[in-house]
């Protein structure tokens, strides 16, 4: 027992190791954090003391730059258009990928392994952004809601992690369903899918940042200012921030304005409005990301 016990005990170079290793992904931790935290201390100091330098503490904690674009009237709308866009994208993104993976892990389906690889094709071979305009007109989906929707449904990498997953999933559930008369949509909707959660969650948090930090599609095909999404509007400040400084100004009651609006503040406040909901996010799905991603790649 105690030679076991001297040979468990780690040696003065394993301990020194060990704690050059762990200093390292300290060190790695502080580099990938620090950067977010920096804005959010500088987005809640004083803006003409944050100009002369900021480090580790807020300096005059002031949230007039916050009040300022709140306060703009375009900003309550754009922010209700990208909510809706994430939510309703990233649903019909969910069911339609999962049932269409479920559909071609069916040996009954018809040509199924080719229509599976016209699928994968797409994400290989890409018209441009000409074609996908005209495409995207002829469809009347400029100025329309639906655009920030529809052509999101069915992604190819989503539909090969749910297929995958969905496939690793024992066959005898569906076959003894199919015994008590089960159809394929209650087979799917009852068993399938309630089975697939892990990758189901995870493709949803990649579907949900991905709806709400796209713009492009906005920039090209949207011109009403009622449908303009909070990253558009803010991308558009971001790149005014001069201008939008003395919009911010005039939107604030002027005996509130204790300190002057820079525009590097309105950039970090900026920055902190679009980051903050996605982070918001992650951490009650979190759990599902090394499950779902996983068991939805042991065959792919």
């Amino acid at each position: 027992m105690i030679t076991k016990r001297l040979k468990s005990k780690k040696t003065l170079s394993e301990r020194i190791a060990d704690i050059f290793i762990y200093l390292i992904c300290i060190l790695l931790v502080i580099i990938c954090i620090y950067p977010f935290y920096y804005v959010i201390i500088y987005s809640i100091s004083d803006p003409a003391q944050a100009s002369k330098g900021i480090f580790l503490l807020p300096k005059g904690f002031n949230l007039d730059t916050y009040k300022g674009i709140i306060k703009l009237n375009d900003i309550p709308g754009a922010y209700l258009i990208s909510i809706l866009r994430t939510l309703l994208g990233t649903g019909i993104t969910i069911i339609s990928s999962s049932f269409f993976a479920y559909l071609v892990t069916n040996q009954k389906m018809y040509y199924r392994k080719i229509v599976y690889r016209f699928v994968i094709i797409t994400m290989y071979i890409n018209a441009g952004l000409i074609p996908w305009y005209i495409t995207m007109k002829a469809y009347g989906l400029q100025n329309n809601f639906l655009l920030y929707i529809l052509p999101g449904a069915l992604s190819a990498y989503y539909v090969i992690l749910l297929k995958t997953y969905m496939e690793s999933l024992p066959k005898e559930l569906e076959e003894s369903a199919k015994i008590d008369g089960a159809g394929m949509m209650t087979i799917f909707g009852r068993i399938i899918f309630p089975l697939s959660k892990p990758i189901v969650a995870t493709v949803g948090v990649f579907s949900m940042v991905g709806q709400w930090n796209q713009w492009q599609d906005n920039y090209f095909l949207v011109s009403d200012a009622k449908l303009q999404t909070l990253q558009m509007v803010l991308y558009n400040y971001l790149n005014q921030a001069n201008r939008f400084q003395s919009m911010s100004s005039n939107a604030i009651d002027a005996s509130a304005v204790t300190s002057s609006i820079t525009p590097s503040s309105i950039k970090m406040c900026i920055t902190v409005l679009v980051v903050l909901p996605i982070m918001c996010v992650y951490p009650f799905l979190q759990r599902y990301f090394v499950k779902g991603i996983m068991m939805g790649a042991v065959k792919g």
